[in-house]
């Protein structure tokens, strides 16, 4: 995914109010970008960090700017969570995630389940049908290790969808969690159990119900973001 427009470099001032960000530019200026994450973003939210953001494309819009990218550790983390759903897609048509491959058409958010929509549907005449659910990784808090978790904040919604996956799977469906990373510092991923206590107990119950779960990293850039070729090893819940 190369971004459509480039990206302006700031440094971060605070992030509050959870969709609201202000940045400061090399002129001096403080502008206030557009936060797309909702959850607590541990981790990637330090004062004075370097970012990157994105001027809208609607002159009209009431934030003209969308924070993209932040330095961490010398790394840069893409912390946008409106960008997963998308690249997974892109992945999956170029034949990039191999436990995906095979399937002759692939929609973007389709209804299903309770009041729900699936990231991503993928259709094959001759094999089972295959829902896939994306979530936008970018929790690392010991940066001397090698482990992405997820989730950063209580996820009520996440718990929801693994419920659902897991009715999907019963009805003879195929159902893949997708773990994306959008940071490339990390080569295996657990669940922050300590977090959110009901949804590790939700995905332990998913994967003993035949949900499949695969997680990848990226390398992110201020020109785009591409996903890496190899899967991160899981340590998931037994």
């Amino acid at each position: 995914m190369k971004f459509d427009t480039p990206l302006i470099e700031g440094r971060l001032v605070s992030r509050y109010k959870r969709f609201f960000a202000d940045v400061q530019l090399a002129n001096g200026d403080i502008v206030t970008a557009h936060c797309a994450n909702s959850g607590s973003m541990m981790s990637v939210k330090d004062t004075g960090a370097r970012v990157w953001i994105s001027p809208a494309s609607n002159p009209e819009r009431k934030l003209r700017y969308t924070w993209e990218i932040i330095e961490v550790n010398g790394g840069l983390v893409g912390i946008n969570t409106g960008h997963p759903n998308r690249l997974v897609a892109e992945a999956i048509t170029a034949g990039m995630i191999k436990e995906l491959n095979g399937y002759a058409s692939l929609k973007r958010e389709q209804k299903y389940g309770k009041n729900s929509r699936i990231d991503i549907l993928l259709e094959d005449p001759n094999r089972p049908t295959c829902y896939v659910e994306v979530k936008n990784v970018t929790l690392k808090r010991d940066l001397a290790a090698d482990h992405a978790e997820f989730p950063d904040a209580v996820t009520e919604r996440g718990a929801k969808h693994l419920i659902e996956m897991t009715d999907m799977v019963r009805a003879g469906h195929r159902a893949v969690m997708v773990y994306l990373v959008q940071r490339g510092d990390c080569r295996r991923f657990r669940v922050a159990a300590d977090i959110d206590p009901t949804y590790a107990k939700g995905l332990k119950t998913a994967l003993a119900a035949g949900v499949e779960a695969v997680c990848y990293g990226c390398e992110v850039t201020p020109d785009g973001i591409t996903i890496a070729k190899t899967p991160l090893t899981l340590d998931l819940p037994d």
